[in-house]
């Protein structure tokens, strides 16, 4: 029975490392992509925040991003807040776009302009490509 206990303690230990997944098996991160358009909505969440935008194709057509994002404690980090994005903001990201060609991508700590502004300084002007 203590072998039992013992067993059942460590799998639930281990348990959270098999539920976080990388980013790398979604993105391509050797490359990068500029998006720019319209915010749609916001998601300041864990444990990823999300960008969901329109942006607006060569063709004229309007395609629906969504764009994966630092959790709400490393972008407060970089000098976000949660109030950063509103629904009709005018956005320009740098991305890694998705392996599998979906309207996705990751932004992890990259260039962000909203509105014309870099809001993790200060509002100040273009922040430099992504680290």
């Amino acid at each position: 029975m203590r072998t039992l206990y013992i067993t059942l303690a460590i799998a639930a230990g281990l348990a959270p490392l098999l539920a976080h997944h990388g980013t790398a098996a979604s993105y391509d991160q050797d490359k990068w992509v500029t998006l720019k358009g319209t915010a749609t909505e916001f998601l300041w969440r864990n444990p990823h925040s999300a960008l969901f935008m329109d942006v607006k194709q060569t063709d004229g057509k309007t395609v629906a991003y969504s764009i994966e994002m630092f959790s709400p404690s490393l972008m407060v980090k970089q000098g976000y807040k949660r109030t950063v994005l509103k629904t009709g903001d005018q956005v320009e990201i740098d991305v890694h776009p998705s392996l599998a060609g979906t309207p996705s991508g990751e932004c992890l700590g990259c260039r962000l302009l909203v509105n014309g502004k870099d809001p993790a300084n200060g509002g100040a002007g273009q922040k430099g490509k992504a680290k």
